[in-house]
């Protein structure tokens, strides 16, 4: 090979559309490797690992989905928009307290220390909070790629990497709860492909994030962790406040500077569009969180 045509490999590797790509084919090679070895069985551990691979082709999907809209749209709709988030920030506040913060507290309470989950949900919404803070500096950094899609992909590499040790820990949980949690891939693909592509940016970056929740799951759900019901007890709770702090940063918000108001800041009546907007916001949120109620009623 020529150096010419090793510089060529290099930038097709490198550009967007070549980062994602890697990133897609690695995800289908672990699930690869999982399908082969569910079929040998290995009991508890095959199950929580197929779950978990069935909830990142799921995240993968929705978030493509949300990018290929989002690339394709003229404008944002700040109705959509809203609803999006609501819907998915909903589900993940009632998911986390109805199967991981139960989790937390019962097991910290079967080692006779109940507090332990409940220190580890502080933790996670302390941790979660801080990452995001302080990742605003990234924003000054010079990256390869659009700040944009590295945050969104550390987001989903560390959402992974909690998913798959839930999973890890408790493989009798259903499908409902990482469902629920990644649901909000696809309205943050849409936003960033709208973000990227009024940037001048290649929306196929956002392959990588799109991938990054299994790249990290699928290893995470087959690390040994210790049984020691004081240690899941802080390990649930840490997941519960990471995704509480995650649905909590995904609410829809029709404040001055937000999001939804740049959106909408068009308008010549931007001000009563958010006034209807906040009632939008407040229902579709709740109707996220309900629709997990039912859904759980209805499998249980």
């Amino acid at each position: 090979m020529t150096a010419n045509s090793r510089s060529k490999l290099i930038n097709t590797v490198l550009s967007a559309g070549g980062i994602g790509s890697v990133a897609t084919v690695v995800l289908a090679a672990l699930s690869v490797a999982v399908v082969g070895t569910v079929q040998f069985g290995i009991g508890d551990i095959g199950t929580a690992v197929w779950k978990v691979v069935v909830i990142s082709w799921v995240a993968f999907g929705a978030m493509v989905a949300g990018t290929w809209a989002g690339g394709r749209a003229n404008e944002t709709d700040p109705f959509g928009l809203v609803w999006g988030y609501g819907l998915a920030s909903g589900a993940m506040i009632m998911s986390a307290a109805m199967f991981l913060v139960p989790q937390a507290i019962g097991l910290g309470a079967g080692a006779g220390t109940p507090r332990a989950g409940g220190i580890g949900l502080a933790l996670g919404v302390v941790v979660g909070y801080s990452a995001h803070t302080v990742g605003h500096r990234l924003t000054h950094i010079e990256f390869p790629i659009d700040i944009t899609a590295a945050q969104i992909t550390v987001h989903a590499l560390a959402a992974g990497a909690i998913i798959g040790l839930v999973y890890n820990s408790m493989p009798s949980l259903g499908f409902l709860l990482g469902l629920a949690i990644v649901s909000h891939k696809g309205p943050a693909g849409y936003a960033a492909a709208r973000r990227l592509q009024r940037d001048g940016y290649d929306t196929a970056i956002l392959l990588l994030p799109a991938a990054g929740v299994g790249l990290t799951a699928v290893p995470s759900a087959l690390i040994p962790i210790p049984t020691q019901p004081v240690v899941n007890a802080v390990v649930f709770g840490f997941a519960a406040g990471i995704f509480l702090h995650v649905a909590m940063d995904f609410l829809p918000k029709c404040e001055t500077g937000s999001e939804i108001d740049q959106v909408v800041s068009v308008e010549a009546n931007s001000h009563a569009l958010l006034d209807q907007l906040r009632t939008h916001a407040v229902g579709s949120t709740l109707v996220g969180g309900l629709t997990v109620v039912v859904a759980w009623i209805i499998v249980a």
